[in-house]
C-alpha cells in the first residue's frame, strides 16, 4: 500500500515538472521584445546564399517581414502585388526591407535557398533580401507569431513598431485598401520625424510553423 502511493506521489510530482516545463517554453516561445528597447541581434542567410546581420543595417530604418509563401493570408497581400509596392516604395527611400522565412523543415512555407530564388522571382518582390531561418531562432527571439508579423526597427536599432500589418483581420484581398495599414503609416510618420501614432499591435495571420 505505502509503496503504491508512493509511486503516485512520484508519478503526480513527474507530471507538474513536465508540466511546469511545458509551460515554461511555451512563454518563452511567446514573449515579445518590447517597443523603446535594443532588437535582438541576428546573422541569417538569404535565398542566394549572402548572410545578413541586423548590425550592418544601423543607420537606416529596417523592416522586418515574417512571411510563409503558403499562408492565405501572405497570399492576400502578395497576389495582386501589394506587398512587393510597399517594399518597393520604402527601399526605394534607402528603408531596409528583410522578409524572414522561420518555417522549419517539413513545415508548410519551408524554402530551400533555391526554391526561395524562385519564389522571389515568381512573386516579383522587392524587399532587400528573403531571409531563411528554418532553425526558427531569429523568430523565437522577436517572439514572431504570425505571418505576416511585422517590425521596424529605427536606425540607432530599437524597435518602433511591431505587430499587425493592417487593421482588418481577415485574409480577403479586397479588405486591403478599405484597411488602415499600421506599417506604412508608420513608416510614414518616422520617415518624416514624426510621432506613430499606433505603434503596436495584435498580429493575425497563420501560426508560424516552428
Amino acid at each position: 500500500m505505502f509503496q503504491h502511493q508512493l509511486t503516485r506521489m512520484k508519478t503526480f510530482r513527474t507530471s507538474i515538472i513536465a508540466a511546469f516545463l511545458c509551460a515554461l517554453a511555451a512563454v518563452t516561445l511567446t514573449a515579445n521584445v518590447k517597443n523603446g528597447e535594443i532588437a535582438p541581434a541576428f546573422q541569417l542567410l538569404d535565398a542566394h546564399g549572402n548572410q545578413h546581420s541586423l548590425e550592418q543595417y544601423r543607420g537606416k530604418y529596417v523592416v522586418l517581414e515574417w512571411t510563409n509563401h503558403q499562408c492565405p493570408f501572405v497570399k492576400k497581400f502578395y497576389a495582386d502585388g501589394h506587398m512587393q509596392g510597399w517594399q518597393k516604395s520604402f527601399t526605394d527611400k534607402e528603408v531596409i526591407w528583410l522578409s524572414i522565412v522561420s518555417s522549419a523543415e517539413g513545415k508548410q512555407g519551408h524554402l530551400t535557398q533555391e526554391q526561395a530564388q524562385s519564389l522571389e522571382k515568381a512573386q516579383n518582390e522587392h524587399a532587400t533580401a528573403k531571409l531563411l531561418d528554418s532553425s526558427g531562432k531569429v523568430g523565437r527571439a522577436y517572439g514572431a507569431k504570425t505571418t505576416p508579423h511585422m517590425f521596424i526597427i529605427d536606425p540607432q536599432g530599437v524597435i518602433i513598431y511591431q505587430g499587425a500589418i493592417d487593421s482588418i483581420r481577415s485574409a480577403n484581398s479586397a479588405d486591403i485598401e478599405k484597411a488602415d495599414n499600421y506599417v506604412v503609416n508608420a513608416l510614414d510618420a518616422a520617415l518624416a520625424d514624426k510621432p506613430i501614432a499606433v505603434a503596436r499591435s495584435r498580429p493575425y495571420g497563420c501560426s508560424v510553423k516552428y
